[in-house]
């Protein structure tokens, strides 16, 4: 239990997808101007990483592994993956057509969204059991979640804020990224995995 509880904390704080990798960062810069689309996109991805990070340690350990299909890999993680951003656009767009409206592109590019493939890919590098990829999945989709509600409760308040106008707008929010990257960067001593 140890073991899953310190892959929960690595995966959504020291190893952060988007702030320690920068996996991820096309919807992290491009959906964090407000903090509902962030939390909306953040759900999102959440539930797509910890079913693809589920079904495609399912699908390598008994199909690929078994009928040496390994070389198959990336084809099969990648339909896992836009299959399920596929459902997701489906419910959200039923559920809640204004969060849908305000997604906009950025929903189906989640299929696109490399740190999903990165997670999936991590997971078989790391070699981790069936519990251990679905609670990393989940940690990586809660850090992702994490990482874009911060930085759109900060775009929020810079709206006020006396910024130079050179720096308005893709300067400031780089370089917000950039000191939010540090700070999350001064946990990866801490925990491991």
């Amino acid at each position: 239990m140890r073991e899953l509880i310190v892959i929960l904390i690595a995966a959504s704080i020291t190893n952060n997808f988007v702030l320690t990798y920068f996996l991820g960062i096309c919807p992290f810069i491009g959906v964090s101007n407000k903090i509902d689309s962030a939390i909306g996109l953040g759900i999102a991805t959440t539930f797509v990483m910890t079913m693809a990070a589920t079904v495609t340690w399912l699908i390598y350990y008994y199909i690929l592994i078994p009928f040496n299909l390994v070389f198959l890999q990336y084809v099969a993680f990648i339909i896992v993956i836009a299959s399920f951003v596929q459902f997701v656009e489906m419910f959200i767009r039923k559920v809640s057509p204004p969060l849908y409206k305000t997604l906009g592109i950025f929903l189906p590019l989640i299929t696109t969204n490399c740190a999903i493939l990165g997670l999936t890919l991590f997971m078989v590098l790391r070699n981790y059991t069936f519990p251990q990829a679905v609670v990393f999945g989940l940690g990586a989709g809660i850090g992702f979640t994490l990482a874009l509600v911060i930085m759109a409760g900060i775009r929020e308040e810079l709206e006020f804020a006396d910024i130079p106008e050179p720096l308005k707008g893709t300067g400031i929010t780089l370089i917000v990224a950039g000191m939010l990257a540090l700070a999350f960067m001064g946990f990866g001593g801490i925990i491991s995995g």
